[in-house]
């Protein structure tokens, strides 16, 4: 009888563990969590937990299982067949099958062999594997992306020749560009935390259509870390701690997801000290003394010095450090099988930033500048998303976002030996509502439809008061007086809004070939007051636009076998001036921007080629691409007069005033080579190489922001749990003649200037060489150690103000708890 029981037993036991599968990666042999495992309906869905494992009881012996996680390449098999494994799916990363999933090329997911646009995909093993100090320096990384820098606390990223406000910025499928997102260089990438990140894309080339104003260069999407339900509860942790010489730099990272069966939390919360910018002290360019601080301001909010100080390390780039806290919150909650609804709180806030571009400036010996820099930039989006898939002939799926943000800037400067010190303060709130749909026209669904809407209102404040200060020695004490001195904005308040529809098709026209076609049609609004006329008297002080586009794409995608795919792109893009275009009066350089209030908006008309080509079961990939945009009504700064005047009395200088005015006509063309995946056992590789030149028809100048050739070669080999990479990136020389001297916005004067002469020489070519290792411990432990710039070189990216870092040594350790 006792043998009879524990027989039984045996069987019940044996039987329990025949309904578990497990889930391991299959180069680390670590287990996967939360993958989502399904039948063919998808009425049936269990998800693996931290150990990898998932119970199968609820599926039949006949269902096929799907194997779905977003980082890893997806798993089919019949639950009958799984003993035949023996219970353990081993399941490859998806960076190894370059054919990926792209979310953002229509809002939804599809992959890429059906995709006519230029797309590029970092995962965040990737970002790990990078460690970035920023997401402007994660940009920095990717193909045919240039970042410019005024200071350390910034990052402008460059795509196709243009930047700023002429590329759109993405977080969670919401834009984060806004009313005053300016031309010239933004340094706004940076305050979403690379940390935070689950994934990022970029969509290269006009994208309005599904984007609508600002997408002409490109568009980058920043995806945030998600929480996922589990039929466990579980609380997962991981922490990350991360050091840089260069800056002295010091990131500490925490998250907290807690899983349960109906609803998921995420936290996330990141802080950055980062102290002054040490630069490469090999100055293989010739030009000694270039880029060197050889004084520098100690003046603060409370101390003052009449003038600069000698610095005892030149290299030692004074005046800009800062520190950065970013906050992620998210909640996921399942409303039932149809739908979810998820939540979504992100906050990023600095300290004061240094202006090193106006600290750093020098006339006849002297400093200019005793006091500039930017307030915290605080960033604080709040968001609500409802997904669902009612599966209607009309609608199979669909998601609504509605989402605020509200956007703080100041800028404070004193020039020295002064007492005046100029504050102006920017605010702008954001509200947003959009609504992406999608269906398949038929059974096989190689027919889609998608189609959606987009709402958005920004309302912006811009505030302006000159103070002047109260000095007892060397201590500023408060202050005597006020003064007025003119908004960096309208003063009575701007509104700027914009509405847009929008459709999609995409089909598949036979085995070799698919049609993706798109058009949007978009409304913006702008109203903008001027109520202070001290400095300066518009022929309007209250102003109304209302502009009107429509913008299309036309690709085909063609496959004439299974390892070539040739896309062709036509496209159009437009941008609609905004409050920063039209009203915005800054001073630079001796030169002061102006309103226009005659601004129309831009146009552009892009067709490209790409071909791309996969080797090893599509485990690399090699691809090129070729690009002609013709730029129509092109905006671009230029020498403007203001009632019958060509001078304007600013901050106390006497400046020549500019205004962002339309031109005629205008091209920008290049192309991107570039190649990625696995070589053979435990090596890949991946590099790039691009090229870019634009020109105006009606003047015949360069463009601003077109930067010279540049690219990267990257060798990496990995075994078990080591990886190592040697990663070499170069930058060709840019002439004088190059660089469009009316605008300023390449900073001509930020390059070496030629002593036989007395002229600028341009950008020096540069090349740098980095070594990265990574060692992972176990699925809860991995370090990684890194040299960038191993051989201390000078440089500076092209339209930069800071100096890049020299020699660099990066620790970083990652444990999950």
């Amino acid at each position: 009888m006792r043998v009879t029981f524990f027989f039984f037993l045996f069987l019940i036991t044996a039987s329990a563990k025949s309904q578990q599968i497990k889930v391991i990666d299959h180069e680390t042999n670590f287990p996967i969590n939360n993958v989502t495992i399904y039948n063919d309906n998808r009425n049936l869905v269990v998800y693996t937990n931290k150990n990898g494992i998932a119970d199968l009881s609820i599926f039949k012996e006949s269902d096929v299982l799907s194997f779905n996680h977003l980082s890893y390449i997806e798993f089919e098999i019949l639950k009958r067949e799984l003993d035949i494994i023996g219970f353990v799916v081993y399941l490859s990363n998806s960076a190894e099958q370059l054919d990926e999933v792209v979310l953002s090329a229509s809002r939804g997911k599809e992959t890429r062999s059906r995709i006519a646009e230029t797309i590029a995909i970092v995962s965040k093993e990737e970002i790990n594997r990078m460690s970035p100090q920023t997401s402007a320096d994660l940009l920095a990384n990717l193909p045919g992306i240039k970042v410019q820098k005024t200071q350390l606390g910034g990052g402008s990223p460059v795509i196709r020749g243009m930047e700023a406000n002429r590329v759109l910025l993405v977080v969670d499928g919401i834009r984060m560009n806004n009313a005053i997102y300016r031309t010239g260089h933004l340094q706004s990438s940076i305050t979403v935390s690379p940390t935070i990140l689950e994934r990022t894309e970029i969509i290269y080339g006009p994208s309005s259509v599904i984007y609508g104003s600002d997408a002409l260069g490109g568009v980058i999407n920043y995806f945030t870390k998600i929480p996922e339900i589990n039929a466990e509860n579980t609380l997962n942790t991981s922490i990350l701690s991360r050091y840089s010489s260069a800056n002295d730099e010091k990131t500490s990272y925490l998250d907290v997801e807690l899983s349960f069966k109906k609803w998921a939390s995420f936290t996330a919360v990141s802080y950055s000290d980062f102290g002054d910018l040490k630069m490469g002290k090999n100055r293989n360019h010739g030009f000694d003394d270039w880029g060197k601080i050889f004084q520098y301001s100690n003046n603060t909010n409370t101390f003052y010095n009449p003038v600069g100080i000698p610095n005892p390390n030149p290299n030692l780039q004074k005046n800009t450090g800062y520190d950065q806290l970013d906050v992620l919150q998210k909640f996921y909650v399942p409303l039932n099988k149809i739908s979810d609804l998820s939540f979504n709180f992100q906050y990023s806030t600095s300290s004061d930033i240094p202006n090193f571009d106006n600290l750093a400036e020098v006339s006849d010996g002297k400093l200019r500048y005793a006091e500039a820099y930017y307030g915290p930039q605080n960033r604080f989006l709040a968001s609500s998303s409802l997904q669902f898939n009612p599966e209607y002939n009309w609608l199979e799926k669909g998601r609504l976002v509605f989402a605020f943000q509200q956007i703080e800037e100041s800028r404070i400067e004193r020039k020295m030996n002064s007492l005046d010190r100029f504050y102006r303060y920017e605010n702008v709130d954001v509200y947003s509502l959009n609504g992406d749909f999608s269906v398949p026209l038929n059974k096989s669904k190689d027919r889609n439809l998608s189609y959606g809407f987009e709402l958005t209102h920004n309302e912006v404040s811009s505030n302006a008061i000159g103070k002047e200060i109260a000095v007892n020695g060397n201590e500023i004490t408060g202050f005597t007086n006020n003064f007025i001195i003119q908004s960096r904005y309208p003063d009575g308040g701007s509104q700027y809004t914009s509405a847009a529809l929008y459709t999609n098709y995409r089909q598949d026209i036979s085995k070799k070939s698919t049609l993706n076609t798109g058009i949007r049609f978009t409304s913006t609004f702008l109203k903008a007051l001027w109520v202070d006329d001290t400095f300066i008297t518009l022929p309007d002080m209250d102003i109304y636009t209302d502009n009107k586009a429509i913008s299309a794409t036309v690709g085909y995608v063609y496959k004439p076998s299974v390892n070539w795919q040739i896309n062709t792109l036509v496209s159009s893009g437009f941008r609609s001036p905004n409050i920063d275009d039209i009203g915005k009066i800054r001073y630079k350089n001796g030169k002061v921007t102006v309103p226009n209030i005659y601004l129309k908006p831009e146009y552009l008309y892009n067709s490209e080629v790409g071909i791309l080509r996969y080797f090893n079961e599509k485990k690399f990939l090699v691809s090129t691409n070729a690009y002609y945009m013709l730029l129509h009504n092109y905006i671009a700064r230029g020498n403007f007069e203001i009632n019958g005047q060509n001078t304007l009395v600013y901050d106390g200088v006497t400046a020549t005033t500019m205004a962002n005015i339309n031109n005629e006509n205008a091209y920008i063309a290049g192309g991107t080579f570039s190649f990625q995946g696995t070589l053979f056992n435990h090596f890949k590789t991946n590099g790039s190489v691009t090229y870019t030149k634009g020109e105006s028809y009606d003047k015949k100048t360069p463009l601003s922001s077109i930067p010279p050739l540049f690219g990267n070669l990257e060798v990496s080999y990995s075994f078990h749990k080591f990886q190592t990479s040697l990663n070499y990136r170069f930058n060709a020389a840019k002439k004088l003649s190059d660089y469009n001297l009316e605008e300023g916005i390449d900073n001509i004067e930020q390059t070496p200037i030629v002593a036989e002469t007395g002229n600028y020489y341009g950008t020096p070519k540069w090349s740098t060489l980095n070594l990265s290792t990574n060692y992972q411990f176990s699925e809860k432990v991995s370090i990684s150690f890194k040299i960038d710039n191993i051989f201390d070189i000078h440089y500076k990216e092209f339209a930069s103000s800071i100096s890049s870092p020299g020699r660099n040594y990066v620790g970083n350790l990652l444990l999950k708890l």
